[in-house]
């Protein structure tokens, strides 16, 4: 059969020098280069945009006012195009309603199970649902969770009611509602209420309103009592707090906490359902397990009218733990999955359908992978494809690259020093080529032999959040640490919410976007914007809010916006160039004010390694500088941060950080997004940091930095319920000769090539 191609004929998105290339179809290409180089300009800005584009447009006008508006790429033709499917690393939102089940398609079988299976019968699919109000908790509404008083702070049973035993807001001693209490003669204001029998405390606490003869004035009065807890449960936590005073939230707000709802006891659903059971376990039962538990429960089911749903449940299952996720649970909400993690469960998604000559197109799916996952990960590359589909993909991973059938390495490296072709070809023609790719891959991995000596340490003590199994571990201070492990052993939550919570002042530098506005851009967030106003109104002698687009300066046509939009009644929103300032964003008069022969619109177009050249102000330049060693030389600086990927959010972070001492750096991932040669930069910054007497720790995966790190803390030995313990913690010399640890094997085979 004749091998057919996506051809691209002069592709000149973002920084692309009229790029011609040609991709294999119905085969796994891998697209590779630096960060900046062109890789997403020619994969998602041109093949899958222009795949969008063309999809969109059999629809009706109608239709296409309520999809997203895609421009046609700058290129002179794009041929042979397929539908396009993006499996990208955005992370999955959706709220407490949207968990893992739901997303992958595999609660809605789950419910069908019970309908037929079910004892005793409760009712349709939907009703097993806690979307549905058939099925939701009527209590919680299907969230799982209420608002309740915070105990521990809403009383001191070491105290009587004489000695302010209830700490609520309005019961002081003496007060109005004190002295209803106290006054009701049910209570001994003089008992510490750790002596209180369960009746007596149940009637203070949780007392509904009842009406006491009580003396007033001389005088018998009727009054309304109620329990402390009821009172104050009744007053805020039932109505909407967010409806009363500012200063009546900051003062009730401490008193309350969020936990399981006493109905359903987190399970979001009626009881009716929770009653309906197969083998013994209720549906909610089901969703708590761990994938990889709950496909052997699944496989018990023996039923001859329930045979295609078990089928099919198994099926989808068997996926998830393919790719690795088999420590996952239904129930687990979909806004507090990793980037990684969203982007696999995607991909479980179409590995599920059935959809043929599709184009799929993957961004770094690695990301968040442990070396030990990455083949699974590259099976489930190769299904797709062998069912006959276009797998394209953009990946910086050695061990990814290697199962590809056609490789293309943009470079030759970032920005305008980029946006060609270097190498086209196999895995084995890549390791001759003369480019940064092929000669990092050919590079072996070295380990640190001379660890550096920790000048203290700062101690987790009995940890037991999520999957962590009362673990203690130090973590060495003035040192740079690498905590590693597969996904789900429990790096992240020892880390990120453990040590996190007690060292509350340390600097996060994650991969969490940095600003979603179009208005803010390199020069506003790292600060150099305000020096540059300074010195561009210096120059000029006048007022420096001319020089800002959000300010005096800004074209008065587009508000500094540089674009305008044109609503033509139901056709598509046209976002076209601002007529008057041309997109510049600024007034005519504020262009001609010039510095060095250069606008503020000139500075804002140059590219950070173009500005520090152009710069003389010492603190601009040591902000750009912080800048380029992360690697960020190619961004403009006046690049809406929208655009970012993740991983060059994480690096624009730790270049407004760099500059502290005596901190401790946290950072998650940082590798994300770069290629082999930028991680030695990396590293030399995390080192730089240790030198200046910082304390670092890097959540990471990559075995480059693992290599590198002054100690070691494996998680494992799996992941979920099978992890949540240190297994390893030492030196990069020791842990390859660590028979627990899985990161020590990985870290062997890869040193030995």
């Amino acid at each position: 059969m004749t091998q057919e191609y996506i051809v691209i004929r002069g592709a000149r998105e973002n920084n692309l020098k009229d790029v011609s290339l040609r991709i294999p179809k119905r085969k796994i290409t891998i697209f590779t280069g630096v960060s900046g180089s062109g890789k997403s300009s020619i994969v998602f800005d041109t093949v899958a945009a222009e795949s969008q584009r063309l999809l969109n447009e059999n629809f009706s006008t109608f239709v296409r006012t309520f999809l997203p508006r895609v421009p046609q790429p700058d290129a002179d033709a794009i041929e042979n195009l397929s539908m396009a499917v993006i499996v990208d690393q955005k992370r999955l939102g959706g709220g407490s309603h949207s968990t893992m089940g739901t997303i992958t398609d595999i609660s809605p079988l789950l419910r069908l199970l019970y309908t037929r299976l079910g004892q005793p019968y409760v009712g349709p699919a939907s009703s097993f649902s806690f979307n549905d109000p058939q099925g939701m908790c009527p209590e919680c509404h299907g969230t799982g969770r209420r608002m309740t008083v915070d105990m521990s702070k809403a009383l001191d049973k070491s105290k009587s009611l004489n000695e302010g035993a209830i700490l609520l807001p309005g019961y002081s001693v003496n007060s109005m509602d004190w002295n209803v209490i106290v006054e009701s003669g049910s209570f001994d204001p003089s008992k510490k209420l750790s002596d209180y029998s369960e009746e007596e405390l149940e009637l203070l606490l949780y007392g509904k309103a009842r009406k006491v003869a009580m003396q007033f004035g001389g005088k018998t009065v009727n009054i309304t009592v109620e329990g402390a807890i009821e009172k104050f449960t009744n007053k805020y936590i039932k109505k909407d707090l967010k409806t009363y005073s500012d200063r009546t939230q900051q003062t009730v707000g401490p008193f309350i906490s969020e936990g399981p709802c006493t109905s359903c006891r987190g399970a979001r659903l009626s009881q009716a359902v929770l009653n309906c059971r197969i083998n013994g376990l209720n549906i909610a039962e089901l969703s708590s397990m761990e994938v990889g538990s709950l496909i052997q429960v699944i496989r018990k089911i023996e039923d001859v009218g329930a045979e295609p749903i078990v089928k099919s449940l198994t099926e989808r299952l068997q996926h998830l733990v393919e790719i690795g996720l088999d420590y996952l649970t239904l129930d687990r909400e979909t806004d507090t999955l990793s980037g990684g993690e969203s982007q696999r469960v995607k991909m479980v998604k179409h590995l599920s359908g059935s959809l043929v000559d599709a184009t799929y197109i993957f961004d770094e799916p690695s990301i968040g992978l442990h070396p030990r996952d990455v083949h699974r990960l590259n099976g489930l590359l190769q299904k797709l494809r062998d069912k006959g589909n276009t797998v394209i993909v953009v990946e910086h991973d050695p061990d990814v690259i290697k199962v590809a059938d056609h490789i293309v390495d943009v470079g030759p490296h970032a920005g305008s020093h980029g946006g060609t072709i270097v190498y086209e070809g196999t895995y084995h023609g890549l390791l001759e080529a003369a480019t940064l790719t092929g000669t990092y891959l050919n590079r072996p991995i070295q380990l640190k032999r001379a660890a550096r000596k920790p000048s203290g340490k700062l101690s987790i003590k009995d940890a037991t959040l999520h999957n962590l199994r009362n673990i203690s571990v130090d973590i060495p201070t003035g040192v740079l640490t690498v905590v590693t492990g597969v996904a789900g052993s429990g790096k992240s939550t020892l880390i990120n919410e453990v040590f996190l919570s007690q060292h509350p002042d340390a600097i996060v530098i994650d991969q969490s976007a940095v600003g979603v506005s179009t208005r803010s851009n390199p020069a506003t967030y790292t600060g150099i914007m305000d020096d540059v106003r300074k010195a561009f109104a210096s120059a000029n002698k006048v007022n420096q809010g001319l020089f800002s687009f959000n300010s005096k300066g800004a074209c008065e046509n587009c508000q500094g916006l540089g674009v305008v939009y044109i609503d033509l009644a139901y056709l598509d929103r046209v976002e076209v160039p601002c007529e008057v300032c041309g997109g510049r964003r600024f007034k005519e008069e504020v262009l001609a004010y010039k510095l060095n022969g250069k606008s503020i619109a000139d500075v804002l177009e140059m590219t950070v390694e173009q500005a520090l050249d152009f710069f003389q102000i010492k603190e601009v330049m040591r902000k750009l500088q912080a800048m380029s060693d992360v690697g960020l030389n190619y961004l403009t600086l006046g690049q809406p941060l929208s655009t970012l990927s993740g991983g060059e959010c994480q690096r624009i972070k730790l270049a407004s950080e760099l500059h502290k001492k005596g901190i401790i750096y946290v950072m998650d991932e940082p590798t994300t997004g770069l290629h082999m040669s930028d991680i030695g930069h990396l590293l030399e910054i995390m080192n730089r940091l240790v030198e200046a007497g910082n304390t670092v720790v890097v959540i990471e995966h990559n075995l480059d930095v693992i290599s590198q790190a002054d100690w070691i803390i494996d998680m494992g030995p799996d992941g979920g319920s099978k992890g949540g313990q240190v297994v390893f913690e030492g030196i990069p010399a020791q842990i390859i000769h660590s028979e627990q640890s899985i990161t020590g094997t990985y870290l062997m085979k890869h040193i030995k090539g």
